[in-house]
């Protein structure tokens, strides 16, 4: 059954198509974020290590590329939505992050699930400059495309002769990255409402 879904999924990796494909979900995760596109880049990293193929550096380059794109895209229907978003608790979270660190929550949310539409939908509709919007997104999207194709090459460098394990590496690694994200920014929201509620005491 392993062999099968393995020789499927070479097929479909190995295939000139497959950079036109990551390019698409890079950006439809963009504004569409159900789509898996770190899981296809981390994926396709893992056989070019280990097969050949698809080239690593053209994978790194139209997945930054979708990536980008995906977000300009979404930074446009913020600007259209504007104050329709206000009411969403993901908007809010990402207001509070614009307003304290400006387009740098840009490149941490890409990190965290569902904060990258979040943070590009909210710079938009809170009319952030393009300019610094564009600049911000570049490095966002080249750091999310380095580090997803290099998650999935160490994964196929691990187990050359075992291109599945080394997938399952590279995910492990990614979910490894993701979960530790959410512990620090769990752990800095409890001290953060620790002088909140000291105050709230001494309003009382």
């Amino acid at each position: 059954m392993t062999e099968t879904i393995l020789q499927f999924a070479h097929d479909i990796i190995t295939s000139p198509w497959i950079y036109l494909m990551v390019l698409g979900i890079a950006l439809l995760d963009g504004f569409f974020p159900v789509v898996p596109s770190e899981t296809l880049v981390i994926t396709t990293g893992a056989f070019a290590a280990s097969t050949g193929e698809p080239d690593a550096l053209l994978l790194l380059s139209v997945a930054a590329i979708g990536a980008i794109c995906g977000d300009h895209v979404s930074y446009w229907l913020g600007r259209r939505a504007g104050s329709r978003l206000k009411d969403g608790k993901a908007f809010r979270w990402a207001r509070k992050e614009v307003d304290e660190r400006g387009g740098l929550v840009l490149v941490v949310a890409r990190y965290i699930p569902g904060g990258r539409t979040a943070t590009t939908l909210t710079l938009g509709a809170t009319g952030y400059p393009f300019r610094r919007f564009l600049l911000f997104d570049v490095f966002a999207g080249l750091s999310w495309a380095v580090y997803s194709v290099l998650v999935g090459y160490i994964g196929g460098v691990a187990f050359e002769e075992d291109p599945f394990k080394g997938l399952l590496l590279g995910l492990g690694i990614a979910l490894t990255v993701a979960a530790v994200v959410e512990f620090i920014r769990y752990v800095r929201k409890k001290k953060a409402a620790v002088p909140r509620n000291e105050e709230e005491k001494l309003a009382a």
